[in-house]
């Protein structure tokens, strides 16, 4: 058996089951960070991601959005957990004959990340690779009435997003905004139930989000707010690399956040009961159910 035929997600879970933890790891794989055990009030979270030439960015791109991107996306990981980043370890594997003032303007990506976030770069590794490989391992911290996972969403929840949709490959995934005050202000004023990033597109990641929690879910086509690039519904649905948060809250809590005008937030569907799956409304009324799907590896 071949790794493309049983897919990503396939791959993870083949891991997931294989792995056994101990009573500090109050969360292991299934989410957007691990969640450890760390003093009374707190848990530490811990994620990573790797970025790979070719496939998450290329060598024509401005390599200091190239290295910022690196760091903005495990804060993304950190904000869908509602916890503040702290510590991260950075790791570059790249061909010998990539120029100094390539990688000096990648490091400066980071660093602007780094300091607008005040997270710490404490290492890392050096390699050698036939292409240019960026791997970065954060730290975070959240208060554990803050913790939010994607498995508490409840039917009659209320789903939203943080901002529009699809189109970001065509520029916006090398300079989004990781939606961290976002995350925090949602979690100091409101009750979340469930909430993940959105970086392999809408369907797939609320797929997550149902399959965690053990529900369904119907979206409404004319509430999805789109990207000025995004080329059409399915740019929203499919694409990915957007991080915007998607999250559920009761009804009671929807009227709240709707009522604050601080922030933008969109209301797109219901969560419903598990045999339902993952239904659209179009714009004409027409509801047809949806697969899970968005970007994957293999």
């Amino acid at each position: 058996m071949l790794v493309k035929e049983i897919g990503e997600f396939g791959l993870i879970e083949r891991f997931r089951k294989a792995i056994k933890t101990d009573s500090s790891v109050i969360r292991g794989p299934g989410d957007d960070c691990a969640v450890l055990a760390f003093d009374k009030s707190r848990y530490q979270l811990f994620t990573c991601d790797m970025i790979v030439e070719g496939i998450d960015f290329t060598l024509q791109d401005d390599p200091f959005l190239v290295g910022r991107k690196a760091l903005a996306i495990q804060v993304s990981d950190i904000a869908a957990c509602a916890g503040i980043p702290r510590h991260c370890l950075v790791s570059l594997a790249m061909p010998g004959n990539i120029s100094i003032g390539f990688i000096d303007r990648l490091f400066k990506g980071m660093q602007h990340i780094a300091k607008k976030y005040n997270i710490n770069i404490a290492g890392g590794d050096i390699s050698r690779a036939k292409q240019l490989t960026i791997d970065v391992s954060m730290l975070g911290i959240v208060e554990k009435n803050n913790l939010v996972l994607r498995n508490g969403a409840r039917i009659g929840d209320i789903i939203f997003v943080s901002g529009p949709l699809g189109g970001s490959i065509f520029g916006k995934h090398l300079n989004f905004t990781p939606p961290l005050k976002e995350a925090r202000f949602l979690v100091k004023n409101f009750k979340v139930n469930a909430m993940i990033d959105i970086s392999d597109g809408l369907a797939q990641d609320l797929g997550h989000i149902l399959k965690q929690s053990s529900v369904g879910a119907v979206i409404y086509e004319d509430l999805i707010p789109l990207n000025k690039e995004a080329r059409n519904l399915a740019d929203a649905l499919y694409m990915g690399e957007d991080f915007e948060l998607l999250f559920t809250v009761s009804c009671n809590e929807a009227k709240k956040i709707l009522k604050r005008k601080s922030r933008n937030f969109h209301p797109i569907g219901e969560v419903t009961d598990r045999s339902l799956g993952l239904r659209l409304i179009d714009k004409r009324g027409r509801e047809k159910i949806i697969t899970p799907k968005g970007f994957r590896h293999f």
